[in-house]
């Protein structure tokens, strides 16, 4: 049995001590492109880690990476599902521009990708788990055409059978199942991936893309469990009461999915020390959308509050950035990290991109000078079709304000300073409709750059030509191969 205490601190070993560089920033370019190793979890809500102050989770080797690390307390997914954040994070779009605004549809095969871009700057690419932005089927063979630049190839579009995971090892038609618990098999393989590549001239691309801490929650390895089984949960005061027994439970699983991952991210970091890569590798630790968990009496994701939007965003780059970890408030959306990342490596963006290279800030050479980000529901689909009460709805995340309209108007404001856990609405408050005004300006700006007229759903459903039935599930995906 893995006691609380033996957990911690064998954690605490695998990571190691911080390997020191010194704190000075190097502002040069490095003379060798880094490598990357991009690590993107399913469903982690930001506040979730243990150096963003919960007590209650275990995450003592991701805690270390945040002592080495840019530490970003305000990455958001600008809409927070699966599909439309893999899409933009392939792409550096928005979801209005791909047309990946639903779950299970296909990324065109012709896009201009991350994976694309690095191969052709001479990059060895892989990509190994899930994938979930191919449509045809969550179960079915992906084949190269559709791998948008990844060579290496080890990925199910999307399955949450994390104890039987079906997956497709390269080109080889015939299914497989990972050994065990998937997260820790893909892991291994990763770590296989970095040290067949670590003394190649070429460096490397390597995104990790784990299911877990989705749900179902109760499905991590027993060990880890019973961390959990007997820990007082401290609940966010926004769960309401006939809410809480579910979200306790909920959560117990749930932290147990986290700290199983914990370790795989101290075993990743451990094998590029090993194999002399530390300083020359990108990594990012990631999700791609939180987990509402009871807050606002709400599951899941899709919604517009913090839970649902805000994910942790860990950037690692000792030979750029330095090993002094540092926290940044910098509003980093989704369409950020492929332009953000390109530029660091020393890549350069093609015009399609949408989103901003920040880098220029990080390293100090410019001033953030952006007010706000957008928050965004194509249609509402899925676990919140309409039904269950799910809508469109176009917002903007500021560093102090959560400000959205739906179809109607006007429909949230939270000041998320005065009022963290957004349990006071203020959009109908007198007193707060200067602050409405200005918020609603600078939305109506956003959507203008972007061209977003805001219709109904079912538009954007008829311009991609979709075929959706009236609950939000999708009968039909473009670009079938």
């Amino acid at each position: 049995m893995i006691t609380r205490r033996h957990f911690i601190r064998q954690s605490a070993i695998g990571v190691g001590a911080l390997m020191c560089y010194g704190s000075a920033l190097p502002f040069g370019r490095p003379k060798r492109r880094p490598s990357l190793v991009f690590v993107l979890a399913d469903q982690w809500r930001a506040q979730d880690v243990g150096y963003m102050g919960n007590k209650d989770v275990l995450t003592p080797n991701i805690d270390q990476l945040a002592n080495e690390s840019i530490r970003f307390t305000h990455a958001v997914a600008c809409m927070p599902v699966s599909t439309a954040y893999r899409a933009s994070l392939l792409t550096g779009q928005y979801a209005l521009t791909n047309g990946l605004f639903l779950n299970d549809v296909t990324l065109d095969p012709n896009a201009k990708t991350i994976g694309k871009l690095y191969k052709a700057a001479g990059y060895h690419t892989a990509y190994i788990g899930k994938w979930h932005v191919n449509g045809n089927g969550r179960s079915k063979y992906i084949p190269e055409s559709h791998r948008q630049g990844f060579d290496y190839f080890k990925v199910l579009e999307c399955t949450h059978n994390y104890n039987h995971s079906k997956y497709y090892d390269n080109n080889n038609e015939h299914v497989k199942v990972w050994d065990g618990y998937d997260v820790f098999a893909q892991t291994k393989d990763a770590q296989k991936y970095i040290e067949q590549h670590a003394h190649s001239e070429q460096p490397f691309v390597l995104f990790l893309s784990w299911g877990p801490p989705h749900n179902p929650y109760e499905t991590a390895p027993e060990e880890y469990k019973k961390l959990y089984a007997d820990k007082e949960i401290t609940l966010r005061p926004n769960v309401p009461e006939n809410r809480k027994e579910q979200a306790i439970k909920d959560i117990r699983g749930y932290y147990a999915h986290i700290s199983a991952l914990d370790k795989c991210v101290g075993d990743l970091q451990q094998t590029i020390r090993q194999n002399g890569l530390e300083e020359d590798t990108i990594f990012v630790f990631t999700s791609d959308h939180g987990d509402m968990l009871g807050s606002q009496g709400l599951q899941r994701k899709q919604k517009p509050w913090d839970e649902s939007i805000m994910v942790p965003f860990l950037l690692k780059y000792p030979r750029l950035l330095g090993t002094k970890g540092k926290a940044s408030d910098v509003l980093f959306n989704v369409h950020d990290i492929m332009p953000t990342l390109l530029s660091m490596s020393d890549i350069s963006i093609p015009d399609s991109v949408e989103g901003r290279d920040i880098s220029p800030v990080l390293l100090g050479k410019e001033k953030d000078r952006v007010k706000g980000t957008l928050i965004e529901c194509i249609t509402p689909f899925g676990e919140w079709e309409r039904r269950n009460g799910g809508k469109e709805y176009r917002g903007v995340r500021t560093h102090r304000y959560t400000y959205v309209r739906d179809l109607e108007g006007p429909w949230l404001l939270y000041d998320n300073v005065a009022d963290p856990y957004q349990m006071n609405n203020l959009v109908a408050d007198q007193k707060s409709m200067k602050v409405r005004g200005k918020l609603d300006r600078l939305l109506m700006q956003l959507l203008e750059e972007r061209n977003d007229k805001f219709l109904p759903g079912d538009e954007y459903i008829k311009q991609w030509g979709y075929t959706v039935n009236k609950w939000g599930t999708v009968d039909y995906r473009a670009f079938d191969e």
